[in-house]
């Protein structure tokens, strides 16, 4: 029996929540970028009509891609708009040039405005929380193509990402405890989730910078690629022993170079050798037609059966850590996010901690004397 007589209405609605004025262009920096570029089957290079890849792209180079308030309401707004686009089949997260995919928080803007100013820090954080649930929530898979240096909050950003791809000129780790915070932005829910306790442990508090070859072997990430290319042939990171080797009863995988010599020289290669994404794009697309050829609703179902983990542990903390995250903007945070503002003047970039750990162990009040004391002077 036919039921064409049925009444329908073959309208498509909108359902998107945020519209294009959140984004920018490359001109506009800082911004985020919005683009939907044409599936591509990867095998023979033609382009699927009607079926497009999202793009959410940290456009701030000149900051190493660090985010700015208005930029992750950008950032929502792609993810947003990547969920309710009913021809993009997937949603990859990434930032402008070859140094850093993000830096975290825009140090000058908490530095300037938010320190000694907790409520509006909250509103932030607010922002900031809605920046990780809307890449928890979309409803398309998240990819994060990792240009450059995940740093701080930009490693707890790509880390709600459901895969990560990244450049083997990469370094992944935290800034918290470093630079006046506690990484209470996903890292304290992903990491344990993600490696072993003692390493999350570990990379969670020490601000110890890993590579890329080192978090892949950890198995944070799904792919490395190298992105210097000599004529034909890739190089690999110069900064990076790749091969494993024996320090001190140990195997140590991917680790950077520790002779001075070896560094300069290796950071002078990188500086002048011709780099190019082709490979890492090439994985990028290769995982996206995967999902293109999969049932759409399988996967999401899969794809939130997964994320369901992480987000039970960052939905139990994210609320509090806000209300600690605030409170905190009128003490280390103020100390750390100064220090780090003010290192062109002052020549170093934290603050004294001993110098610090002296006067709270002589019971000295937390005030300006206190302050000027462990900060550095101008040199």
């Amino acid at each position: 029996m036919s039921l064409d007589w049925v009444p329908r209405d073959h309208e498509l609605r909108d359902h998107k929540l945020f519209g294009d004025q959140y984004w920018g262009s490359d001109d506009d920096a800082p911004c985020v970028v919005y683009t939907k570029k044409p599936l591509t089957n990867p095998k023979s290079g033609e382009e699927v009509p009607g079926l497009y890849v999202a793009e959410i792209r940290l456009n701030n180079p000149r900051q190493y891609n660090s985010y700015t308030t208005e930029m992750v309401k950008g950032v929502i707004a792609g993810f947003g708009a990547a969920s309710g686009d009913r021809s993009v089949v997937a949603a990859v997260f990434t930032a402008t040039g070859f140094d850093a995919f993000c830096t975290g928080g825009n140090t000058k803007e908490y530095s300037e405005y938010y320190s000694r100013r907790p409520n509006e820090y909250g509103e932030y954080m607010d922002l900031f929380n809605g920046m990780v649930d809307a890449i928890l929530m979309c409803k398309k898979p998240t990819l994060c193509r990792v240009n450059g240096m995940r740093v701080a909050g930009g490693q707890e950003i790509g880390m709600a990402c459901d895969l990560a791809f990244a450049s083997d000129l990469a370094i992944f780790g935290q800034a918290g405890a470093r630079h006046g915070s506690a990484p209470d932005g996903g890292s304290t829910d992903f990491l344990p989730w993600m490696l072993n306790m003692e390493d999350a442990m570990w990379n969670c508090v020490s601000c110890e910078m890993w590579s890329a070859y080192k978090m892949k072997a950890k198995n944070l990430i799904s792919k490395v690629v190298p992105v210097i290319k000599d004529g034909d042939k890739w190089v690999r990171n110069p900064m990076i022993i790749t091969d494993k080797w024996i320090e001190d009863g140990e195997v140590v995988y991917g680790e950077y170079l520790k002779d001075r010599d070896a560094i300069k020289a290796a950071r002078a290669q990188i500086k002048e050798a011709n780099k190019s994404f082709e490979l890492l794009d090439k994985e990028v697309g290769k995982v996206v037609w995967t999902f293109a050829n999969l049932f759409p609703g399988c996967v999401m179902k899969s794809i939130d059966g997964i994320r369901a983990k992480k987000k039970f542990f960052w939905d139990q903390a994210k609320l509090p850590n806000r209300h600690w995250l605030m409170a905190n903007m009128n003490y280390e945070a103020y100390l750390g996010f100064g220090a780090f503002n003010t290192k062109k003047i002052t020549g170093t970039d934290t603050i004294d901690f001993i110098k610090m750990r002296q006067l709270i162990a002589e019971g000295a009040e937390a005030n300006d004397a206190m302050f000027e004391a462990v900060l550095g002077k101008p040199k």
